[in-house]
């Protein structure tokens, strides 16, 4: 894990002080009136004149750093520019090349993952979204890594496969919601997820955790497991209230379901015995995906 701001320290700093001590020097200014004007130490000026310090082609070569540095450089020099104001001057070009410019793009070379999100100031603003985003699938590998421990957990699957989905706080649509790409499925007794948390992968149990929202669940996970009268009865038994819908009502069947059920505890089963073609599912419903998998634990005595 690299930060943007070990890039402006390693890899700008360094070109632009020796940059600018360059064009001092050229100014006529001695090593002792350059480390002065920049505030270092004159064994760091002399190593700028000698070449000692690596530089960056990027940097060296990008037109508002050589603008910047001729402009401080002589305003240094003549003393019409204070070194407050120098340094507001740079720092306010360092701040737009973080913004989606050069110093982001040296801030993704070295950090290739951040290439996948699409507008790079999201992972510096606080109200993007991204960190909740991130949060949710943090929480979802969390719970998944409880969930594939459990002993006898593959037992649960049913045949179309299991999935564990997380929505953001206002999720609306399937996009909203993160899950298991390929869903999890029974690989000789083993619980097998094929794949990273991603949004938009979940389909099906997405939309059943979209349905409970619209019927007014305060819920945001959501997991299935194969439907049997014994797991409804447990579950039942550990305190979770227990809905049927029919799977191949006409609209939507658990959103009916759900309407009138003021009572229903804040995590709480939903299940329907199959209908032509469909195979039977129990889904657990819960405010995190940490409590929809401490409920499918519960039929496994853990």
């Amino acid at each position: 894990m690299r930060f943007i701001e070990e890039v402006v320290v390693d890899e700008f700093l360094p070109t632009f002080r020796s940059m600018l001590a360059e064009d001092l020097r050229d100014r006529g200014l001695t090593q002792h009136q350059v480390a002065e004007a920049l505030g270092i130490s004159q064994s760091a000026v002399s190593k700028y004149a000698h070449g000692d310090v690596s530089r960056r082609d990027e940097v060296l070569e990008d037109e508002r750093v050589v603008d910047l540095v001729e402009r401080v450089g002589e305003g240094l020099a003549t003393g019409d520019m204070s070194r407050v104001q120098a340094l507001v001057e740079a720092e306010v070009l360092v701040r737009r090349l973080e913004t989606g410019d050069l110093l982001a793009r040296l801030h993704e070379a070295e950090m290739p993952e951040l290439a996948d999100y699409e507008g790079y100031e999201r992972i510096h603003d606080p109200d993007s979204g991204l960190r909740t985003s991130e949060q949710v699938r943090s929480s979802l590998r969390r719970a998944l890594r409880r969930l594939t421990n459990a002993s006898g957990f593959a037992g649960l699957i049913p045949n179309v496969g299991s999935n564990l989905v997380e929505s953001l706080p206002a999720a609306s649509t399937v996009d909203d919601v993160a899950g298991v790409p390929g869903r999890i499925f029974d690989v000789k007794g083993r619980a097998t997820i094929p794949g990273d948390p991603e949004f938009g992968v979940s389909e099906h149990v997405a939309s059943v955790l979209l349905s409970a929202r619209d019927a007014g669940r305060d819920v945001h996970a959501a997991i299935n497991v194969r439907y049997d009268p014994e797991i409804v009865a447990d579950l039942e038994a550990a305190g979770y209230d227990a809905v049927e819908f029919e799977a191949d009502a006409p609209t939507d069947p658990i959103r009916e379901a759900l309407a009138d059920r003021e009572d229903l505890s804040s995590t709480f089963v939903c299940y329907q015995t199959g209908g032509y073609g469909i195979e039977p599912i129990t889904y657990v419903l819960g405010p995190d995906a940490d409590t929809a998998v401490t409920a499918v634990k519960t039929l496994l005595g853990a």
